[in-house]
């Protein structure tokens, strides 16, 4: 099992918010303080971001001035403008979301790139490095959309565009694709490349000595104290404490742990229609936090603040301050996912054993050994920062410049198990706790879904509660209750679906007419991880589900799958998708399942449609097109 999860998004934070006026123009703020280079990121799990960071922070190394700015801040109408700047450069991190959207914060941008046909970008000089996975259907849509549309607003790409997989290893892909532009780029705009490669400070330490502790950060996202004062509107920045209800383990036996949660939102004025995620934010492990103190020797209760050096940034602190290295080492960082090449550069100054510095260097450079030796050494054996420190005993770097480095701990997303016409007042959650062993012989834990776990709906007297806000989806049941459902979800894929026959239930219950409801779960035993069997097999009593096809993977000498299933019932899936407008849905594992699922559906074409395997794929893509081939996807 790989180590590094594909997680959540962002997004600015009021925190960071300069209660002035916000200066929209990117131009004037470049004027103004003397850039040249402007990195925009696209991100939703913050990867994005961090990438256009270091890319603002190399500039300074090449005798040049960048600033990493978030399109959803300024007025990207400006553009055409950048000519005004000498040896002006923009440069995208541009990551894709979903089924080849634009991350949130990059949506306007995105919205005024397909409106703007007669914007004249003549004068821009760009280059883009999308993010993507492979696994995805639309593999880093996003980025080629931005290469290719600015030029086609007659603007100058001055580097290739570089395509990040974190299928594969998106960090190995994006410092290749740097180690050729710096040089293309100096080379452009005719520049010595210095490269200076010392180690440079973003952010000031302060320590606060004597405080009035109402002022300081204990774990919220955004307004100070906005835990102790819930007001809505609740959203990414502004998160509603929701009390947990209900939570329950799931399967009968086996290794695993899967379970079910219930969120309370009466009062939040919170609304979700099924299909949405619910988002929630995690902390870290206390233990695990205690061991960073302990290894770094530091009394983690101080109170501190982390100041940007450059006062005229938006992002005036890495995250919210004042706090207390606990509490950002909590709430604020994400301590346990295998570091970045940056971080290991930036803090082997600090290990005291020459053989350690020269090792830290070499995974940080684009040496085929060295990075043969991050892929073994922290990737394939999951090293988290401590892991990495409790190692290398003589790597002991002060607090405060690993605190400035670690990326932000973001917020995780799950799709809904449960339909707001029938519980109207709370949101269901289905995961599986994420727990594996490492080579070196440790157990890493997944942060949120051990997290979860461990909220007990009554904590020694009091209430848990689970930070959270409601994201959008496409993932939708079609608008005629009369069209036939499809849906396909093996293990916790079968979340959403819940929320649908939740739902399917309630249309009839109302008199409705409603089409045929079929399901395909899967899971590896009948009597250990059968998830939902009681709640599933009442629907298929009661006729809200109409047929139901369950495959138990390991019960029998050969495997059996959903896809298997539905080879089985082919005419009869065949009839509901060509012959009376059936919606498939999709929900799972991204790498093989849903390839699977896609192939089965390309078979039944070809078989049943009398169809070429290209004309099969066709057709599919079409139903994609439509909205009648929906994919809830994770990898």
């Amino acid at each position: 099992m790989g180590c590094v999860f594909s997680l959540p998004e962002d997004r600015r934070y009021a925190a960071e918010r300069a209660p002035t006026a916000r200066e929209t123009s990117f131009i004037e703020k470049m004027k103004k303080t003397g850039k040249n280079i402007i990195v925009f990121y696209g991100s939703q799990t913050g990867t994005g971001e961090e990438f256009a960071n270091r890319l603002s922070k190399d500039a300074q190394r090449y005798g040049m001035k960048g600033m990493a700015a978030d399109p959803e801040e300024y007025e990207m109408g400006e553009l055409s403008r950048l000519s005004e700047i000498p040896n002006s450069l923009a440069i995208f991190c541009m990551a894709t979301y979903g089924e080849g959207d634009p991350t949130d914060n990059a949506q306007d941008f995105y919205d005024w790139l397909q409106e703007n046909d007669d914007e004249d970008l003549s004068g821009l000089n760009y280059t883009v490095f999308a993010l993507g996975n492979k696994t995805y259907e639309h593999y880093n849509a996003m980025g080629k959309y931005v290469d290719k549309r600015l030029e086609e607003l007659g603007a100058k790409r001055i580097f290739d565009l570089g395509l990040g997989d974190d299928d594969g290893n998106l960090e190995e892909d994006f410092v290749s694709w740097r180690e050729q532009f710096w040089p293309a780029v100096c080379e452009h705009f005719g520049v010595e490349a210095l490269g200076d490669e010392s180690s440079i400070r973003q952010y000031v330490l302060k320590e606060h000595t004597d405080i009035n502790m109402n002022k300081v950060y204990t774990g919220e996202i955004g307004r100070l104290q906005s835990f102790e004062v819930q007001k809505p509107p609740f959203d990414a920045k502004n998160p509603f404490l929701a009390p947990v209800t209900v939570n329950r383990k799931l399967n009968k036996a086996g290794e695993r742990h899967l379970m079910h949660l219930e969120l309370d939102i009466t009062g939040s004025k919170i609304r979700y229609e099924s299909g949405d995620h619910v988002a929630v934010f995690p902390t870290n492990d206390s233990a695990l936090v205690n061991k960073l103190g302990q290894l770094l020797g530091v009394d983690l209760d101080v109170v501190i603040s982390l100041n940007n050096l450059d006062e005229e940034s938006n992002k005036k602190h890495p995250f919210p301050c004042p706090t207390t290295y606990r509490t950002a080492l909590t709430h604020y960082l994400d301590i346990t996912q295998t570091p970045r090449t940056n971080v290991l550069y930036e803090l082997a100054q600090y290990a005291s054993d020459p053989k350690d510095q020269e090792n830290m260097r070499k995974m940080a450079s684009s040496s085929p050994e060295g990075k043969a030796l991050y892929q073994s050494w922290v990737l394939d054996s999951c090293r988290s920062i401590i892991h990495i420190l409790e190692d290398m005993p003589s790597l002991r770097p002060p607090i405060d410049h690993l605190c400035e480095l670690m990326p932000r701990l973001q917020a995780r997303y799950y799709s809904i198990a449960s339909s707001s016409k029938v519980h109207p007042n709370s949101i269901h959650i289905c995961a599986v706790v994420v727990e594996y062993k490492t080579k070196t012989g440790r157990t890493n834990k997944g942060v949120a879904t051990n997290w979860l776990k461990n909220k007990l709906v009554t904590d020694n007297g009091h209430k848990s509660t689970v930070p959270m806000f409601i994201r959008k989806s496409q993932f939708r049941l079609p608008f005629k209750a009369t069209n036939p459902v499809i849906m396909i979800g093996p293990g916790t894929g079968i979340a959403p679906f819940m929320g649908f026959i939740q739902e399917r239930g309630w249309l009839k219950e109302q008199g409705k007419e409603v089409g045929e409801t079929v399901m395909y779960f899967g899971c590896r035993h009948k009597n250990e991880d059968y998830l939902y069997q009681e709640e599933l097999e009442e629907a298929e009593k009661t006729g809200v589900l109409t047929q139901l096809n369950v495959a138990f993977s390991r019960d029998q000498e050969q495997k059996v799958y959903v896809q298997h299933h539905m080879k089985k019932n082919k005419e009869h899936i065949w009839k509901l998708v060509n012959s009376e407008n059936a919606h498939i849905y999709i929900c799972g594992d991204a790498r093989n399942m849903a390839k699977d699922v896609q192939a089965a559906f390309y078979d039944i074409a070809e078989e049943l449609g009398g169809m070429t395997r290209t004309q099969a794929t066709d057709y599919v893509k079409k139903l994609m097109t439509k909205g009648r081939y929906s994919q809830d996807v994770w990898s």
